[in-house]
């Protein structure tokens, strides 16, 4: 049985995340000591306590949530004796979770990793003000209309110069397009009359993975120039590939082009199933990710990991598999 392991994006967090793991096991609450220590700033506090208003906030969501996904591998490491570069084929995340799932494969330091995503989260906030981009999910329609819709939402006369993009291809008919405000929305419109079961705003503060982030594109270029990246093991499945990736220039240039390009979710699950995973493990906060990987991966089995009762049941099930 082939397993990979897939970290969840910005979207999950939500205020407790974490703070059972750190309770339970010493290893995963030396990772939020980490985390806190290389941001100069208790985090793990914010993560256990809130204020939501903070928590939700980008800068403060993307390394929380890689915090978490990495206290709940700890736990899974020192309980259940998982072994990533053993028992996984790949690595894979959606977004930031990109970050988490090259960390938890020994590619990129977890200090390096949190002052990473903190810049990023800082820079995808800055590149467009607040109230200028929006995206939206419209669900029921494919990859492909989604992107004609975006393309022709884009292009009408009087939103020329405007921006849509297909941005998340989720799987499961559920799209987001990021942008313009104005294009989104005409977005919305276009997939209404196109048959789309629901077009709904999602409520983020900036318009992730189109080209409006260019400048954040530009600053995580010039941030990844000085950090060390080395080769992930297990590969890593890249959000803009769709496919296993190891040479780390290769993942420095993917990480940057991430943050304009599409996340390809949808491919990625179905080209590491191809290959003959069976199994997901959905590492860190929520289940998103392992419900969008049931409705992608037919027959394949997806569970997630976040808390300590996850982790006591991962245990249980290994233990009674036979050899």
């Amino acid at each position: 049985m082939k397993t990979a392991l897939v970290f969840p994006g910005q979207g999950s967090q939500a205020v407790g995340m974490g703070k059972a793991l750190a309770q339970a096991y010493p290893e995963a609450r030396a990772v939020f000591e980490r985390v806190d220590a290389a941001l100069s700033q208790n985090l793990s506090r914010l993560m256990f306590e809130g204020p939501e208003s903070d928590l939700i906030l980008t800068a403060n969501a993307q390394p929380a949530l890689m915090a978490a996904s990495l206290a709940a591998l700890r736990a899974l490491e020192t309980e259940a004796g998982f072994d990533i570069a053993r028992d996984a084929a790949f690595v894979a995340g959606h977004s930031l979770g990109e970050y988490s799932a090259l960390c938890a494969a020994g590619s990129i330091t977890l200090e390096d990793t949190a002052r990473l995503l903190r810049l990023r989260g800082e820079a995808m906030q800055k590149a467009v003000p607040v109230g200028e981009g929006a995206m939206a999910a419209l669900l029921g329609l494919d990859f492909g209309a989604a992107v004609a819709i975006s393309t022709q939402a884009a292009s009408d006369l009087y939103l020329e110069g405007a921006v849509c993009q297909a941005a998340n291809d989720n799987g499961g008919g559920q799209v987001v397009v990021s942008g313009s405000k104005a294009a989104v929305e005409r977005a919305m419109e276009l997939a209404k009359l196109a048959g789309a079961k629901r077009a709904v705003l999602l409520p983020v503060s900036a318009p992730f993975h189109c080209a409006l982030m260019k400048p954040a594109a530009e600053a995580m270029q010039a941030a990844l120039k000085a950090v060390d990246i080395r080769a992930p093991k297990p590969p890593l499945v890249a959000n803009v590939r769709a496919s296993a990736v190891e040479d780390p220039e290769a993942i420095r240039a993917g990480l940057v082009e991430q943050v304009t390009g599409t996340v390809r979710w949808r491919e990625s699950v179905a080209w590491m199933h191809a290959q003959g995973v069976t199994r997901f493990i959905e590492v860190g906060t929520g289940k998103v990710l392992a419900g969008l990987v049931k409705r992608i991966a037919d027959g394949a089995t997806a569970i997630s990991v976040g808390q300590p009762s996850d982790v006591a049941a991962f245990v249980a099930a290994t233990r009674s598999r036979p050899d």
